[in-house]
């Protein structure tokens, strides 16, 4: 008799199971790229995304399928696509609130806020993640992953302490606008933050900002006496700036402390944390300690 009860509560579970995964969003459009890297990052592939061949050249990781398809940009949405796709859910961050009702008459929306002054960005980013993570029934999964990239960093940090023996360098992020402009990554930055778990200190402190970056001219990195300078890929122009005067009496550049960094993006996710601290590692362990 407590076998057959035993069986029963395990049928009526399983009904249960089944039926609540039944009501789990299928059909899922993201039109900000950190809820796509998020979908991605729990094994999601949404149906479209917004700019999604510019999401393939400047996110690259994690990977989107070529079978998704690119639901207009980020600034302006195909809405007859959407409606067209049929999605269970459409994922916005606030830049699109002003579409809300639009998005609403195609399906369910729900917005998530990455990027703000006010906000420590690398942990809203965790937290979004683990809330959309435990919306599909994967949080389990998700805190598997978070963990696993807590051990990668940790293992990053200890290669940059061996090669420096101990002593890691102070060091400035860039990503070049022009041979005049560079925007410098301060407090509250993606790389800002992957420097931080590598235990790097910042060399050319910057307050906080909504996306981390202080747009400065080129003559201002001069500031920098010591420490190593990193500059994120691709810059087309860098012939016009690297062979000048102003650049070649750059204290980092005469010190030999000026490396690139391949293509990265700067402004994703909670995992693009761990790609930076990996583009960073590996940009850094070519410069001599």
């Amino acid at each position: 008799m407590r076998l057959i009860f035993t069986l029963l509560l395990t049928a009526w579970a399983l009904l249960i199971n089944a039926a609540h995964a039944d009501t789990l969003p299928k059909r899922i459009v993201s039109l900000t790229w950190e809820s796509t890297e998020d979908l991605l990052e729990l094994g999601i592939t949404p149906l479209a995304v917004a700019d999604a061949d510019d999401y393939k050249t400047w996110v690259v990781r994690p990977t989107l399928p070529d079978s998704v398809r690119s639901a207009g940009s980020r600034v302006e949405p195909n809405l007859e696509l959407l409606a067209e796709l049929k999605p269970d859910l459409i994922l916005i961050n606030p830049s699109l609130e002003g579409l809300r009702s639009k998005l609403e008459r195609i399906a369910s929306v729900q917005s998530f806020d990455n990027f703000r002054q006010d906000y420590n960005n690398y942990e809203t980013a965790r937290r979004n993640y683990l809330q959309l993570a435990e919306q599909f029934d994967r949080k389990a999964q998700a805190e598997q992953r978070l963990a696993a990239m807590d051990k990668r960093i940790l293992e990053l940090r200890q290669q940059l302490d061996l090669h420096f023996r101990g002593h890691p360098p102070k060091v400035t992020v860039i990503r070049f606008a022009s041979p005049a402009v560079a925007y410098v990554y301060g407090d509250n930055s993606m790389p800002q933050y992957a420097m931080e778990l590598l235990q790097l200190p910042p060399a050319y402190p910057l307050p906080a900002t909504a996306w981390g970056i202080t747009q400065k001219p080129i003559s201002e990195l001069g500031q920098i006496n010591e420490g190593v300078v990193l500059h994120i890929e691709p810059f087309a122009q860098g012939e016009k700036l690297f062979s000048t005067r102003l650049w070649q009496v750059m204290p980092f550049v005469q010190n030999r402390h000026f490396a690139a960094v391949r293509s990265t993006w700067t402004y994703g996710g909670v995992f693009s944390v761990q790609y930076l601290a990996e583009a960073l590692t590996e940009a850094l362990l070519t410069i001599e300690p």
